[in-house]
């Protein structure tokens, strides 16, 4: 099997860009300096072969240039003002996201990438108001059920992160979910090579794109604390066999209205410059330990 690896000849004018920027050497030129994939065991599908062509000569996978939109120029200020101007959401307009708006999230997901082209990222959506109130009622009960146990009081009492929300909990708050009407959790394959970072990127791309729509969104750590805990939610979630959570976002229309970018605290930035690499071993060692303490 070839991947559906098609050259169209009259368009082709030998250039050997696809040869050049295939990863996994795939692709090679012969003697008539048409391309073929002459190595289809190598091929990730990662398409680049079908992008870089300057004639759209190259079909793969039974997809055809035609159907691609052109790479177009954009204005780096308007992104870098998306990139300014996102805040976290915690407060949401009672109503659902237009249908057009949501498909448009899910294609854009398609795109995102991930590690060695392992497409394989699960998005399980809650879309509607009743379904997300069903969902956040029994999520909070089995919450309130475990904090009100004797063996789990004297741990939410103990650690600070969870003892702040407590009374909260038990006082019927929203602290989980801040009225969000909708969420996505990311899911992958437990064999995936790099599965964590796939899905942060994922919805680090969902989260710009969202805030593009008008659409805000949160992070939601201790959502994804309680999936990996109470596995029945997994179910509810529809998260497939053999995958795992990695992190749920939180989306709706917000309720308030930002005017302005923050003025945040700076990183801190370090220009590298050419230097002998000498590491004494207490230096090894704790460079070690920093690197994988957490």
């Amino acid at each position: 099997m070839k991947h559906g690896f098609v050259v169209d000849e009259s368009k082709c004018i030998k250039c050997g860009l696809c040869v050049k920027d295939c990863t996994t050497g795939a692709i090679v030129q012969e003697e008539n300096q048409i391309p073929d994939m002459k190595n289809p065991l190598k091929c990730i599908e990662c398409q680049h072969c079908f992008a870089i062509c300057p004639m759209g000569a190259i079909s793969i996978m039974e997809k055809n240039p035609e159907n691609s939109d052109e790479v177009r120029e954009v204005n780096p200020s308007d992104i870098l003002n998306l990139i300014q101007s996102r805040r976290s959401t915690r407060q949401y307009k009672r109503e659902n996201v237009s249908k057009e708006k949501l498909d448009k999230l899910k294609d854009m997901l398609n795109y995102t990438p991930t590690g060695c082209n392992n497409h394989k990222l699960h998005f399980s959506f809650i879309e509607n108001i009743d379904v997300m109130d069903d969902f956040r009622s029994k999520v909070n009960k089995k919450i309130i059920s475990l904090i009100e146990k004797k063996p789990l009081q004297f741990f939410v009492k103990t650690v600070d992160k969870f003892s702040k929300y407590k009374n909260a909990f038990l006082n019927g708050e929203d602290v989980l979910f801040r009225g969000a009407p909708h969420l996505v959790v990311v899911s992958a394959p437990i064999d995936a090579p790099c599965p964590k970072e796939d899905g942060i990127i994922a919805l680090s791309y969902f989260e710009l794109y969202a805030n593009s729509l008008g659409i805000g969104t949160l992070w939601c750590g201790f959502m994804e604390a309680v999936l990996k805990i109470l596995p029945e939610f997994c179910e509810y979630l529809r998260i497939p066999d053999g995958y795992a959570p990695i992190y749920v976002m939180l989306f709706g229309y917000s309720d308030v209205q930002y005017k302005r970018t923050i003025q945040p605290r700076k990183y801190s930035f370090t220009t590298i410059e050419k230097q002998e690499n000498n590491l004494s071993f207490i230096s090894k060692v704790k460079r070690i330990f920093w690197n994988f303490i957490r």
